[in-house]
């Protein structure tokens, strides 16, 4: 889960800073402590001196312990032990301290235990001969470090425990949008209802996470319904054929060879015509609804070069004259196989349209091709209505052909960034044509 996940990261990291921050502080504080603890034995070193040396007793000094040391090595506790109550405990004489009291020079410092309290010692030359042996207890210090560790420990957890519910709560605001994108996503694939609404995208990450997602939704819905009015225009038109076919089938079943010759002929003629049509109907309809050249690499195509191949292949198979002028030479960026199959379908086209032996001419004029036929022409509002799917303008009706070759064209120049044009002639007959980028797109 994304949530928890998250949170432990930001638990982990908050305790990590919180572990060096303590540990930093617990270091400071200790170096602090034992400072304090070092001025403190001084100071209380050099007045229990001062003091003695004045004839005076030192008054007792909660957690110190004082001892005169002779210069033979003789002790002599100074006032009572910790606290006023008791006897002072007796101090062990280290050499050093010793030095110190027999040569009246110098000092001694060092760490002892006593009575299983550690005391540190400071042992300082009296004026009068012999030394003063200083001892403070750390029991003070081991608790108040103690103390310190365990309130720094809890301080720690709870501050942790804090921010795992903090980073909780708030993750859980952040990620609401999230959850309800997912929870819309998951609708849609459950149930395949493209209409689900999305939830509102903000101006975040998340918001154009969701604004993506709709455009995709878009996407889908515009390309299903697209399928969806491919399959009943597909369906519309593959039943004219089918008829015929079937009627002429049925036909030829029920006489059993008792028609003549020349109608058997005719029902014959009218099968091969239908199944021809029928095959280009379908092989059309599959061609414009998975487009199998999308996966081409676009590339710079010479568009003068493919007109004049277009035109070559049309003279071969139907036997007309096509004329390719070019006022100028263009090089625009397209899929090759794709415009090919574009300049094919609109010399079809023209072939189609225009009076028998009549001649076709293709203009190239940079990225723009146009190809003029002799036809009736397109009567006006018809401009765009020609390149939809299964389209039959007035007077057209009987026209061969699927009805699809243009918008086959469209689909093709449109996916390479391109657009398509449709008119009358001045001088009778229809421009119909394309343009193409002439330069790749921005990526």
């Amino acid at each position: 889960m994304l949530r928890t996940k998250i949170t432990l990261v930001v638990v982990a990291a908050a305790g990590l800073a919180m572990l060096f921050a303590a540990f930093t502080s617990y270091r400071g504080i200790g170096l602090l402590v034992g400072d304090e603890l070092e001025r403190g034995l001084e100071d209380r070193a050099g007045a229990v001196v001062a003091l003695l040396d004045a004839g005076r007793t030192p008054p007792p000094r909660p957690g110190t312990t004082e001892q005169v040391l002779s210069a033979d090595g003789g002790v002599r506790p100074v006032g009572r032990g910790p606290g006023g109550h008791g006897p002072a405990a007796r101090l062990p004489v280290s050499e050093g301290a010793a030095r110190v009291a027999r040569t009246g020079t110098g000092s001694s410092r060092e760490d002892v235990v006593v009575e299983g309290t550690e005391y540190g010692i400071l042992t300082l030359p009296l004026p009068a001969g012999g030394a003063v042996m200083v001892a403070q207890s750390y029991g003070g210090a081991e608790a108040l470090d103690r103390g310190f560790m365990w309130r720094i420990t809890w301080t720690t957890a709870a501050a942790t425990a804090v921010a795992a519910l903090l980073s909780w709560w708030v993750l859980g605001r952040i990620l609401r949008p999230v959850n309800r994108l997912v929870d819309a996503t998951h609708r849609i694939s459950t149930t395949q209802d493209l209409a689900t609404a999305l939830p509102p995208a903000g101006r975040d990450e998340i918001g154009r996470l969701t604004r993506s997602f709709a455009t995709m939704l878009d996407a889908l819905r515009r390309s299903r319904a697209q399928q969806r009015q491919l399959v009943e225009d597909a369906g519309h038109e593959l039943r004219t054929p089918l008829t015929s076919v079937r009627g002429s089938a049925e036909l030829l079943q029920r006489a059993r060879g008792r028609l003549a010759p020349e109608d058997e002929e005719q029902i014959l003629a009218t099968l091969v015509r239908e199944t021809v049509a029928l095959d280009d109907l379908v092989r059309e309809v599959v061609e414009l609804a998975t487009d199998r050249h999308t996966g081409e690499e676009p590339e710079a195509v010479d568009l003068a070069e493919a007109a004049e191949d277009a035109a070559h292949r049309c003279r071969r198979r139907s036997g007309r004259t096509v004329t390719v002028e070019a006022a100028r030479g263009g090089t625009v960026y397209a899929r090759p196989r794709a415009v090919q199959r574009c300049l094919d379908n609109l010399l079809s086209n023209a072939v189609k349209f225009s009076p028998p032996g009549s001649p076709v001419l293709v203009r190239v004029d940079g990225p723009q091709v146009g190809v003029h036929d002799r036809g009736p022409g397109i009567p006006p509002g018809q401009e765009r209505a020609v390149f939809d799917r299964f389209h039959r303008g007035p007077g057209t009706q009987g026209t061969p052909g699927s009805g699809l070759g243009l918008a086959i064209v469209q689909e093709l120049v449109a996916a390479d960034g391109g657009s398509v044009f449709a008119r009358t002639a001045d001088g009778g007959g229809a421009v119909v044509g394309l343009r193409l980028p002439v330069r790749a797109p921005r990526a």
